[in-house]
């Protein structure tokens, strides 16, 4: 009987063992990779770790798994993909050799049609609990994998080799072009001192797991003396890291990255005996170094969903960010093979299920609680915060671009795009406040009972505070912070309303608005640093019952009212968008005077962020690569545009509640297409 015999090789820098792992994976079927390291004499941990070879054994009709057969049978088809074999406990088996030599031919397959076939052509299905089906492909932060292939007939070999390595040679060609343009960005000019410095900061702050960098810590103070879980790589802070070193073409940390929180996607998550669903992204994780018997120890990589962090918060954000990197990452390196494997297929079509399950809710948009986002403590953003929503609307975008499209994958994708229509409608009729519409509101008739109302959500006009009659201007609007029944949060959320602009999640005359707003009220929102993390600050009885009388979020301080630079990359990207470069170039002035010689802080206080912040971090990572990553998107613009949305006509066109046919208030997709053409 014909069989196949495939070695896959697994190469890391340095290559370190895989060990099983106490905490199961719910995800692959096999635990995560720890790293066993010997010790010739203490403290030295660099040259101990062991090259091997991992034996998969993959069992299909018509092969059968067999250490002697060698023959490829050509009638494989692409649906006849290989599965893991386990044993009756469900984890993988394996063997190791060291420092033994393989008999065969070795064939570059990654790319190759026929052997890709094997690991991509699966259809992969989210809620299926038997995830022992699928094939990860090259498993976590590896290189190509390498199938190793004997044949007697050493001919065939050699037709199938050379027929394979050309494909691989032509693929590897177009992705080399690909960083090689990344690289562009960094041989321009000199860089600056202030540059320099910025950079140094940043590689020193890496973190590294088996000897490859995975992510970069949340700060890293020399004079901290308590670090909480600032010493952790967070989702959300490395994305900034992550876009400067893909910008300056170096993206192997990247995607090392996005390997390991994918999984980390799919480890056992409990709380107080309860367990979240299936695709949670964790907010961070760590890299502990555990010692073994003897003169060994293993590094193991320890995330956080939440049960560890102050307050127990919900990371609802670290899928979108996820999500987010992932394409940004596609696109400016060119390596779109990364998107396309299985794993991470499946890995994003769990975020995508988790973010769109039905629920009780009656809106398209998202709803959290407190402290699900960036703004991470007690702050009355529960409900449907304009953040959440504004990246969740990203994140979708990302993911129709990304999705394999399969019959497996037609009912998502049309469940991605009914809600983008629905989704962009919503925020753009009912988050959005200008002069107009605050006199709107300001007039509106409450306790409507009608499909016909127009105050549709029983908005009182008692809840305009008085700051903010004074405080619009002519010309300009923004995205409020949260809307529910009844309640109106008016405060300008700025993370939320950039990328609204970065999305085209507002529409063009709404974006511009925005900038204007910003342009208009600039002492308020920028001041000595930008920029505003939101405004105005709670504060006096509004401070004490919103926040719980918090420390830390007192008023004109970290999250109600501080300065956060790290918003510098984000306020110069919606800038690029529009065309607003000289806003961008003046904020990045402003900051570039003051930034080093503070060392980098996480947040500035008082009412125009003059002073660095009371507890803030010094040297935090997304100060600094937020900085860098402003400075080398100014410098090339064109690459901003890789990052962002344009407008998404074809959603302007869908309209899932078919109102026209009920006899309900005429639906608004007229008026949003109005909109754009002014």
């Amino acid at each position: 009987m014909n069989s196949l015999s495939l070695l896959c090789h697994w190469t890391m820098k340095p290559t370190c063992r895989i060990l099983t792992s106490c905490r199961n994976s719910a995800l692959f079927g096999f635990p995560p990779a720890k790293c066993y390291h010997g010790l010739a004499k203490k403290g030295n941990l660099s040259n101990f770790c062991v090259n091997f070879e991992q034996i998969c054994q993959f069992q299909t009709n018509p092969f059968r798994v067999s250490g002697s057969g060698h023959v490829f049978n050509d009638a494989l088809k692409a649906s006849q993909v290989p599965s893991w074999s386990f044993g009756q406990s469900g984890v993988i088996s394996r063997s190791y050799s060291v420092g033994t030599t393989s008999r065969g031919v070795s064939v570059i397959a990654r790319l190759a049609s026929k052997f890709r076939n094997l690991s991509t052509s699966i259809e992969t299905r989210v809620n299926e609990n038997n995830f022992e089906r699928i094939y990860v492909q090259g498993g976590i932060n590896v290189k190509p994998v390498t199938v190793e292939r004997i044949d007697k007939d050493e001919n065939v070999v050699r037709e199938e080799e050379s027929r394979i390595e050309v494909s691989d040679e032509k693929q590897n060609v177009s992705n080399q072009e690909g960083l090689d343009e990344a690289k562009v960005v960094n041989a321009q000019r000199e860089y600056s001192d202030i540059e320099k410095d910025a950079w140094k900061l940043l590689r020193d702050s890496i973190v590294t797991y088996c000897g490859t960098p995975v992510g970069t810590v949340a700060a890293n103070d020399p004079g901290d003396k308590q670090t909480l879980n600032y010493d952790q790589v967070f989702i959300r802070d490395f994305v900034p890291s992550a876009l400067a070193f893909l910008l300056k073409g170096e993206g192997e940390i990247v995607k090392n990255f996005l390997l390991h929180t994918l999984q980390l996607q799919s480890w056992e998550k409990t709380v107080d005996c309860y367990s979240p669903g299936q695709g949670l992204m964790p907010a961070s994780f760590k890299v502990r170094t555990v010692p073994l018997d003897g003169n060994k120890y293993e590094e193991v990589l320890d995330p956080d969903f939440g049960e560890s962090a102050i307050g127990r918060v919900a990371p609802v954000d670290s899928g979108l960010w996820w999500i987010i990197l992932l394409r940004a990452y596609g696109k400016i390196t060119g390596d779109y093979a990364l998107q396309e494997r299985v794993d991470v297929q499946t890995g994003l079509k769990m975020i995508l299920n988790l973010c769109l399950t039905d629920g009780f809710d009656m809106f398209p948009s998202l709803l959290v609680t407190d402290g699900s986002c960036m703004i991470d403590r007690r702050m009355g953003i529960h409900g449907h915060p304009l953040e959440i929503q504004a990246l969740f609307y990203s994140a979708l975008r990302c993911s129709r671009e990304m999705l394999a499209l399969n019959d497996g994958s037609k009912i998502l994708v049309r469940a991605i795009n009914n809600r983008l229509s629905a989704l962009s409608f919503h925020i753009r009729e009912y988050y959005w406040v200008d002069m107009k519409k605050i006199n709107e509101i300001y007039r509106y008739k409450t306790e409507e009972y009608s499909t016909e109302a127009t105050n549709k959500f029983n908005i009182y006009p008692e809840q305009i505070p008085l700051w903010l009659m004074d405080w619009i201007p002519e010309e300009g609007g923004y995205f409020i912070g949260n809307l529910q029944p009844a309640h109106m949060d008016f405060r300008f959320f700025t993370l939320g309303n950039l990328w609204s602009i970065v999305s085209s999640l507002g529409t063009p005359k709404q974006n511009d608005s925005v900038l204007n707003l910003i342009e208009a009220k600039w002492d308020d929102l920028v001041g000595h640093m930008p920029l505003k993390i939101c405004y105005p600050a709670l504060e006096f009885e509004e401070w004490r019952i919103i926040t719980g009388s918090d420390p830390k979020n007192t008023p004109w301080s970290y999250h109600n009212g501080g300065s956060w630079p790290t918003l510098l990359w984000q306020f110069t990207l919606a800038c690029l968008k529009m065309g607003r470069i000289d806003l961008a170039q003046k904020a990045a002035d402003l900051a570039e005077k003051r930034l080093r010689s503070d060392r980098w802080p996480e947040y500035y206080d008082t009412r125009t962020g003059k002073f660095i912040g009371k507890q803030s971090r010094l040297y935090q990572t997304w100060t600094i690569a937020g900085y860098l990553t402003t400075k080398m998107l100014l410098e090339n613009p064109e690459k901003a545009a890789l990052l962002f949305w344009d407008e998404d006509y074809e959603l302007l066109e869908i309209c899932v509640c078919a109102l026209s046919k009920s006899g309900r208030k005429k639906c608004s997709r007229g008026a949003a297409k109005s909109q754009i053409l002014i």
